[in-house]
């Protein structure tokens, strides 16, 4: 089985805008990490922002927007969208490093999240997207599902076979 590019927040690691994980229990999840099938990333952290740091939301338009240059990544102070940028760019040069094909990331998020994202207002309002990392990956033929898509992800994998 090829190796899966994984956001590190669902390995467990700390390093999420507000220093905490949101581990993905998931049998599945563990037995391909014992394998040495999962490769993380962290793109916000990869691009050079720290734990913790502000939340940041995409502007209309999301992931997409951004590589057209038509959205923004803000917190409720700065731009942050070079940041975004750079580290979706590491996420991608790791996945074409490791011949990766597929990825499983955190929904919701400005960089990783492929079918729901904040809209921008920082009011809690999700819509329908996909953050900056996930929005590079796909315009690179990589695969990425959310960890709410593993029946999907799985059907995948079985597929390239």
């Amino acid at each position: 089985m090829e190796q899966i590019l994984i956001s590190a927040c669902l390995l467990g690691q700390p390093v999420r805008y507000d220093g905490r994980s949101c581990p993905f229990k998931c049998s599945l999840i563990d037995l391909w990490q014992t394998k040495g099938l999962l490769v993380p990333v962290c793109p916000e952290m990869d691009g050079g922002l720290p734990v913790p740091r502000p939340p940041a939301e995409i502007s209309p338009g999301g992931g997409p927007g951004v590589w057209a240059g038509t959205a923004r990544v803000t917190t409720r102070q700065a731009d942050v969208t070079a940041f975004f940028i750079k580290g979706a760019q590491a996420a991608l040069d790791k996945a074409v490093a490791c011949g990766i094909k597929t990825a499983l990331l955190k929904q919701k998020s400005p960089s990783c999240g492929s079918c729901r994202i904040y809209d921008g207002s920082f009011s809690r309002s999700l819509v329908a997207g996909m953050g900056v990392t996930t929005a590079l990956l796909r315009q690179n033929g990589i695969m990425v599902f959310g960890e709410d898509q593993i029946d999907q992800l799985l059907q995948a994998i079985a597929h390239k076979k």
